[in-house]
């Protein structure tokens, strides 16, 4: 073959390789949202879906938890903490061709701040005094104390900024600002997310396509991977890691999440009224034996409502050590007689499930029959969360500095408690860093002294992924997953 022929084949399939590059990605998860809003659900896996893909927030919550701005150009804090003037991104549109400017962002603070909101994050847009928005280029955030953390909570999923013509079906319909819109749902099976052609920043988007499936089965999971039906899985059950250590296909990434895995006990079901009988429940519990039969040894131990990599985070787990005498003496103290029966109502997560049997195996040591109910997510949430129609349950609490919920008496655990409450108030209204650590140190003092739930571990973030996959998180400070960061080799 001639040289010039042969230089002008190799040139050929050189532009055929880069014109073919791979621009899709399949990504597992063990749990189905049950909507799409991220501002009116409690699901984290609406989040895993939606957030930073679909809509955006004013800032962005990165891998090392630092924060930087997303739709704000720019910020800056009054000296007093009380006042926080964004400039906005110009020239950014949300997805339905509407122009995004500061009326959007007082629209949406306002929503999630109204009576009937179901916001997760309500209390912190109710702080907030004022909206300013008369420049369509700037908005000016007004607190009725001063908000520390404020920009933090602007990051997560619960503050993302969305239209008001298409709010009323952002949960099966959603409309956002970011770099990919919803192409098909399929419930109970997977949802696929096509890039958007109209995104600010769409020649750097790599991935043209991405599925999300939906496979709750541990051995499933590990199946998809290993066939290659599935290119990376966040938070994969993690007794599977040791398999795919092995295989030079794989990747293999174990980090730390915000995740508060707990026992949650609702505080205001008699016999678990009593401060002497939850603390009966915490004496019976074996962190370790949880973590290694639940996680597989993956997990750090937590004796409140916060993560080692919490600041003002305090190792509270020696309060309770595993100890069955004084558990029966507690119970005794109590006057509750033996054997007393409650329900476990576990959803679909491995560590819950899984956790949820050494937990009742555990509790049968001191005299407390936990007859297991396994639901579904969306049980879980009626039930549980919204209807309080249960006596003791495991979850993961992922959201990160989510500690103010025990100030809300009417959350799930039904904790109403003035003196944890005026912590949170003082937490809230911190004016500097020194004061911020302390009211948390005091929040996790009070929520172990009171045992409000029985705080188990940290949850891990096992991820096992194509190796030839980039940019996927390790740590998870918010369960997110960004498919604008992602690319192959």
């Amino acid at each position: 073959m001639p040289r010039r022929l042969v230089v002008s084949v190799a040139a050929l399939l050189a532009g055929v390789s880069l014109a073919c590059a791979k621009d899709t990605v399949t990504i597992g998860l063990t749990l189905e949202p049950p909507g799409l809003d991220p501002t009116s659900g409690a699901a984290s896996a609406i989040g895993e879906i939606v957030h930073y893909n679909i809509f955006e927030g004013l800032t962005k919550i990165n891998e090392d938890f630092s924060f930087t701005p997303l739709l704000a150009e720019s910020y800056s804090f009054s000296s007093d903490l009380k006042t926080l003037t964004l400039n906005l991104k110009q020239g950014v549109k949300f997805q339905d061709g509407e122009a995004f400017t500061s009326k959007d962002v007082k629209f949406s603070f306002e929503r999630y701040a109204s009576k009937d909101s179901t916001n997760k994050d309500k209390p912190f847009f109710a702080s907030i005094q004022s909206i300013d928005a008369s420049d369509p280029a700037k908005v000016v955030l007004s607190f009725k104390e001063p908000s520390f953390s404020a920009l933090f909570h602007l990051g997560e999923n619960t503050a993302v900024v969305i239209d008001e013509k298409s709010a009323a079906n952002e949960a099966t319909q959603p409309v956002g600002t970011g770099p990919y819109k919803l192409a098909n749902w399929a419930k109970g099976s997977s949802a696929t997310l096509d890039a958007w052609d109209g995104y600010r920043d769409a020649a750097h988007v790599a991935i043209k396509h991405a599925t999300f499936k939906f496979i709750a089965d541990p051995a499933a999971q590990i199946a998809a991977v290993l066939s290659g039906d599935i290119d990376a899985f966040p938070r994969i059950v993690a007794t599977a890691l040791d398999q795919f250590k092995a295989d030079a296909r794989f990747q293999v990434a174990v980090g730390g999440t915000e995740g508060k895995t707990i026992l949650g006990i609702n505080n205001k079901k008699p016999p678990l009224d009593q401060l002497k009988v939850r603390q009966a429940i915490a004496f019976a519990l074996d962190r370790k034996a949880i973590i290694d039969g639940s996680s597989n040894g993956l997990g750090t131990p937590i004796g409140s409502h916060l993560t080692p990599n919490d600041p003002g985070y305090v190792d509270l787990t020696g309060q309770y050590p595993h100890d069955v005498a004084k558990a029966k003496a507690l119970l005794a103290e109590a006057g509750v007689k033996t054997p007393l029966s409650v329900t476990l109502t576990l959803p679909p997560p491995p560590y819950a499930r899984q956790g949820g049997e050494i937990v009742a195996a555990e509790l049968a040591e001191i005299g407390i029959q936990a007859k297991i109910e396994n639901v579904e997510w969306a049980q879980w949430l009626s039930n549980v969360y919204t209807n309080k129609n249960y006596d003791l349950t495991i979850i993961s609490h992922v959201e990160p500095l989510d500690i103010a919920i025990y100030a809300n008496p009417n959350y799930y655990f039904q904790y109403d408690n003035k003196d944890f409450q005026a912590i949170v108030a003082r937490w809230n209204a911190s004016a500097d860093l020194v004061a911020y650590k302390q009211a948390l140190v005091d929040a996790q003092h009070k929520l172990a002294d009171d045992s409000v739930n029985g705080f188990l571990f940290q949850l891990p973030n096992p991820v096992v992924a194509d190796a030839k996959l980039k940019g996927l998180w390790k740590n998870a400070p918010i369960f997110a997953n960004d498919l604008a960061a992602l690319s192959w080799k």
